[in-house]
């Protein structure tokens, strides 16, 4: 299996702006911003994100993006564990992606920088 750490939890808006203010209000700094469809905030070990269905892997859905060394081999073991990729592997601007489900139908994210 792949090593994997769990790095960011992201949560569905469609309003970017309102979502950043209502949670720099609970006491989370913002760490980036990605135009007007993603954003990551400081939640320690591990971040909170922000993004629109522009940017979200299942919009609608809480997500677990979680940093692997071979998001291909993950989408083997996820579906020989019972869980069912939704997309991927695949490459995006940034990353090497697998969007699943787990056996349980919780949305995960497996995902290995490209470097670009």
């Amino acid at each position: 299996m792949a090593e994997h750490l769990i790095r960011q939890i992201i949560l569905s808006t469609e309003d970017l702006d309102a979502s950043i203010e209502f949670y720099e209000k609970l006491g989370y700094s913002l760490k980036f911003r990605d135009g007007a469809h993603y954003a990551q905030l400081d939640g320690g070990p591990v971040a909170l994100a922000l993004a629109t269905s522009v940017d979200h892997p299942l919009p609608g859905k809480t997500v677990v993006a979680i940093k692997s060394d071979d998001p291909d081999q993950d989408a083997k073991d996820i579906e020989a564990l019972g869980g069912a990729v939704v997309k991927g592997p695949y490459d995006d601007a940034h990353e090497r992606r697998t969007v699943a489900y787990d056996n349980q139908g919780n949305g995960l994210v497996f995902y290995k920088s490209l470097g670009r």
